[in-house]
């Protein structure tokens, strides 16, 4: 999981957080709703979603959730972008195949984007505008989910919300080029949410002194998405096939500061009939600077659609992520995906992978180790791991997680005591833990 740089898609860089009086739920120079009306709204209430990624880059958490939840509910996904523009713009769109979906584009002045205040200001004021306006009476008292936490500010007790949710999906202050508000605003964030959902367990653990009502929910899987490469019908991507009869050792995903480069080189030297592919677009890294091999390769980005056919053709499934600030509390959405396509998968040592998929990826101490095990899985896959990864891979699906994150949901809304267990209760237990 990651983000395009923070300049393109996100809050300003250097906004401050600024001063703010207490503000009640709903406070919007009109009542929130109340709890009638949360009841007789039932599972039906609208979500407004605020991302720090666009729903058009890489498919990942909060598209797989997001799509889920707009089957059953209004959803408006707001992106915010500096741009040269004079003038504030929301681009509104439908996507092909949601009904319920709607993309908010809100585009700001790149010659104000240093003005913080002024930013935030701008957005609530834009939004505002748009639902008073185009989407007038179609999201009253919304459900807020928050996976950008600069935009607590702007929109945390301002839009008539009946709650919020905040979904933080990997520890986001620490990847280059965050903003420096950002960790500030986080805490609000906390503060204000009325449940928190972490993609790791170290993320929850860290949070939970702030927000008692914080549960953890990693990654899941489309299974029969990926399940298609395990199809004798499905083709192989033809640029794969193309490699030649070799061991493949491929990676999709960001290519960004948490892939280990050097440890691509001593992939691509270890073997010459060795083909090693990255997938993907890159994000706040110079590809000039990628190391240059013959039997290397960084093909770019395929739509979430081609990945069955590209996976089928990996010999081994790579995780050659780097040990660093940035990779510190991830735990990759693609773990589960390259098991339920049935692929043998070699990590490097992450924490969350060792605390979610020891027993199926291949976990490796160093690089030297990390390409001894690509040739033993490549040589001899295990049957036993792989089978163990497709068992994980049906027992967590996003629905299943989103089943679970909507009866939380459920209990906030209708202010049940499980809304608020105590900081020693049990982590809910997803199927790999």
């Amino acid at each position: 999981m990651s983000q395009p740089p923070w300049n393109v898609l996100s809050s300003p860089r250097d906004s401050r957080v600024t001063s703010e009086v207490n503000r009640t739920r709903g406070n919007s120079n009109s009542p929130g709703p109340t709890s009638a009306t949360t009841a007789a709204n039932g599972d039906t209430y609208p979500i407004i979603a605020f991302s720090h990624l666009s729903w058009d880059w890489v498919w990942q958490r909060p598209q797989q959730y997001l799509s889920r939840l707009a089957k059953t509910h209004p959803l408006l996904f707001v992106e915010t972008y500096c741009s040269e523009t004079d003038a504030t713009r929301v681009e509104l769109r439908r996507i092909e195949g949601f009904t319920h979906l709607t993309i908010a584009k809100m585009h700001l002045s790149a010659a104000r984007w240093h003005d913080g205040d002024w930013v935030d200001r701008e957005r609530r004021r834009a939004l505002q505008a748009t639902l008073r306006t185009e989407l007038q009476g179609k999201f009253e008292h919304p459900l807020l989910w928050f996976y950008d936490p600069m935009a607590v500010v702007p929109f945390a007790g301002y839009l008539k919300e009946c709650a919020i949710v905040y979904d933080c999906m990997d520890e986001l202050s620490q990847f280059k080029g965050a903003p420096v508000a950002l960790v500030e605003r986080e805490q609000k964030l906390l503060k204000e949410a009325d449940v928190v959902f972490c993609g790791g367990q170290k993320m929850r653990k860290k949070r939970l002194p702030v927000n008692e009502n914080c549960h953890f929910f990693g990654t899941g899987v489309d299974i029969e998405h990926f399940g298609q490469a395990l199809s004798e019908e499905l083709v192989v991507a033809p640029e794969i096939a193309a490699l030649g009869s070799g061991p493949v050792l491929g990676y999709f995903g960001v290519i960004d500061e948490r892939i280990d480069y050097d440890l691509l080189a001593l992939l691509a030297d270890a073997r010459n009939d060795w083909q090693v592919v990255m997938v993907g677009p890159t994000a706040k890294v110079d590809p000039a600077e990628f190391p240059k091999r013959s039997n290397l390769h960084f093909i770019g980005s395929r739509p979430y659609a081609q990945l069955p056919a590209l996976t089928k053709g990996f010999s081994v499934a790579l995780m050659p992520f780097a040990i660093n600030a940035a990779t510190e509390y991830i735990n990759p959405t693609k773990a589960l995906e390259y098991m339920a396509a049935g692929r043998p998968v070699v990590s490097t040592a992450l924490d969350e992978v060792k605390l979610n998929f020891g027993k199926v990826a291949r976990i490796a101490a160093t690089r030297a180790e990390f390409v001894k095990l690509c040739l033993r899985e490549s040589e001899s896959p295990s049957h036993l791991r792989i089978a163990r990864g497709l068992n994980l891979a049906r027992e967590n699906t996003w629905e299943a997680n989103i089943t679970r994150m909507k009866q939380h949901i459920s209990a906030v809304l209708a202010s049940t005591d499980t809304a608020t267990e105590s900081a020693t209760a049990t982590i809910p237990r997803l199927a790999y833990v």
